[in-house]
């Protein structure tokens, strides 16, 4: 925010006087507070560090202690500099006793060696003080408005950090309290350069302070929390000395940092705002997911959909402690059978229960020693990157997963049920966890083929999710669904997206569908489905259908003339089947 000697030195006025610097010199950069005019040998009671002192000398000292001393109390106080106009008291130069006790001192002195109006130079360097002021009010002003519009539009963690980087123009890295990074921005400097052993870097900053500078390290850093819960560290890394970084697009700008080293009072302010915003937004979203959970979803979102480069995936997982290059690694899906939560729990039950899950999904994986990206995905299904070390540990890994994830929710739902939450769904002798038909509290794990590459990730996410998806209709209690369990109903779900498919659905139902569409009282297509998934036993599927068995045989004949097929032939019977199931692959969400 202040000048310094060397450019109160270059400024018009001062130039004029001939200034010559005649010792102190590795003190010219030290920032100008004020200019005092001083012509009494006590002046430096009367200061408080910073001046910049004009003098002539009439009042100085005649013997040599005297100067010493005067040159000692200036130093002590911490003035800026000492500036010495020649041709009153001292003619030629200053004594050199004067300059020796400067130069141990470190303390700058600079001779005019031409008469110069000493309210001309008060006038330049004050000017120039109080528009840097104004600039750094300006640019205050700027950081308390950008990050209450951000606290206001609910700004997630990195357009947060983001911000920060771009007005300060410095790399910016958000970590939770063990050191792992959550969020960061380089300020286009190099990501990789800044989080190389980012934990063991991290631990040596230990600044003095909730909010402080570390000289040795380079960073100003600042606890993030609130309500007296710390959650993590903001830092920013200043650099001591040489150019101060620009907002981004900017030219570099000289360092303007407060007196004693430390980075300017600007970035002070922006540091603690961005972490009050950061502490704001977890409080407001504290029924979200944690931050790290956050992350987590986003990096698995991101191999999912495309949105981020794989090498800044493998980077910001890397800063999470989760490390997916040189890994084997295998795509998993936990969902629940049914979309609907079971029972009357509301419009947040679904909510809840995906987040749950997502626990329970999370405690499995501690619990079985698993190093993985987990987060829920959608609004019904849990997935989890795992980062095995070879590919002979796949088959041992998932099993222990899926023995950790079954003990986990029993273990959960006992709980519940020992509450008394679950009193109403209890059956005498019962699994609180395990509603009949189906395996473990209606939950399926679903594995996709392992890879050997980051890049090759999605594909075994994606193949998890669709044989979670196939798997929905198989009502065995399989601890793991991979591709070869889910059969003809797995395959139909890969190709679901596939035109052809398509077409031969239209082709062998589209009649049928369309007259539903005309009398949706009738569903003839439940009709068709009973019949063929009883076996074509027609006493059997009208049982199944609720029907009696004349009115279900009038079903039947009339699906035959709509369809145009004969409903005993077995060929046509099972290209009917396989459109079924080929129809319920394409409407599955």
């Amino acid at each position: 925010m202040f000048p310094t000697v060397r450019e109160v030195l270059a400024l018009d006025p001062v130039r004029h006087g001939a200034p010559r610097v005649v010792a102190g010199d590795a003190g010219l950069d030290r920032p100008v507070r004020w200019v005092h005019v001083a012509e009494v040998p006590d002046i430096a009671t009367l200061l408080g560090g910073g001046e910049l002192v004009l003098t002539t000398g009439i009042g100085l000292p005649g013997d040599d202690a005297g100067l010493r001393a005067f040159i000692g109390d200036l130093a002590d106080v911490g003035v800026s500099g000492l500036v010495v106009e020649l041709g009153r008291r001292y003619v030629s130069g200053v004594p050199r006793v004067m300059a020796a006790a400067a130069e141990r001192r470190g303390l700058p002195l600079v001779e005019l060696r031409r008469a110069t109006p000493f309210v001309r130079i008060t006038e330049a360097v004050h000017a120039l003080i109080v528009d840097a002021q104004l600039t750094e009010l300006r640019a205050t002003e700027e950081i308390h408005q950008r990050f209450t519009d951000l606290s206001v539009e609910g700004a997630d963690a990195a357009e947060v950090i983001r911000q920060a980087a771009d007005l300060s123009g410095c790399p910016v890295v958000l970590e939770n309290l063990s050191r792992q990074v959550l969020g960061y921005d380089p300020a286009g400097e190099s990501a990789e350069l800044l989080l190389d052993g980012w934990e063991q870097h991290s631990r040596r900053i230990r600044p003095a302070g909730r909010t402080a500078y570390d000289p040795d390290s380079g960073w100003l850093v600042t606890v993030v929390g609130a309500r007296g819960q710390d959650w993590g560290r903001l830092l920013l890394r200043w650099p001591a000395g040489g150019e101060l970084p620009s907002r981004r697009g900017a030219d570099p700008v000289e360092p303007d940092a407060r007196p004693g080293g430390g980075p300017p009072t600007r970035f002070t302010i922006l540091i603690e705002r961005a972490a009050s915003t950061l502490a704001l937004g977890r409080l407001i979203r504290r029924d979200a997911e944690g931050l790290e959970r956050q992350i987590h979803r986003t990096l698995l979102t991101a191999l999912l959909d495309h949105s981020r480069p794989v090498d800044e995936v493998a980077l910001r997982a890397k800063a999470l402690g989760v490390v997916l290059e040189r890994r084997h690694l295998v795509g998993v899906m936990v969902r629940h059978r049914a979309d609907d939560p079971a029972g009357e729990g509301g419009p947040e039950a679904g909510p809840a229960r995906l987040r749950d899950l997502s626990e329970a999904v999370g405690q499995a994986l501690r619990e079985s020693k698993l190093t993985a990206l987990t987060s829920a995905v959608d609004d019904h299904s849990v997935g989890a990157l795992l980062a095995l070390p070879d590919p002979a540990a796949e088959d041992r890994a998932l099993s222990a997963f899926a023995a950790a994830l079954r003990r986990v929710r029993l273990d959960a739902g006992a709980v519940r049920t020992a509450s008394g939450a679950d009193a109403s769904r209890m059956v005498s002798g019962g699994d609180p966890s395990r509603p009949a038909g189906g395996a473990p509290g209606g939950v399926i794990v679903a594995a996709g083929s392992g890879v050997g590459s980051l890049r090759e990730a999605r594909r075994s996410l994606v193949e998890a999710r669709q044989i979670a998806e196939a798997a929905r209709r198989d009502r065995r209690d399989l601890p793991i669904f991979r591709l070869p369990h889910v059969g003809l109903a797995g395959l139909l779900h890969l190709l679901r997206d596939e035109p052809r498919l398509q077409t031969f659905v239209e082709r062998e139902l589209g009649a049928l569908l369309e007259y539903d569409a005309r009398h949706p009282r009738e569903r003839l297509l439940d009709t068709l489905r009973a019949y063929l998934e009883q076996g074509r036993n027609k006493s059997a599927a009208a049982a199944a259908a609720h029907l009696s068995r004349p009115a279900f045989y009038e079903r039947l004949a009339r699906i035959a003339r709509i369809l145009d097929v004969d409903l005993d032939s077995v060929e046509a019977s099972l290209s009917l089947h396989v459109a079924l199931l080929a129809l319920d692959a394409v409407r599955l969400p």
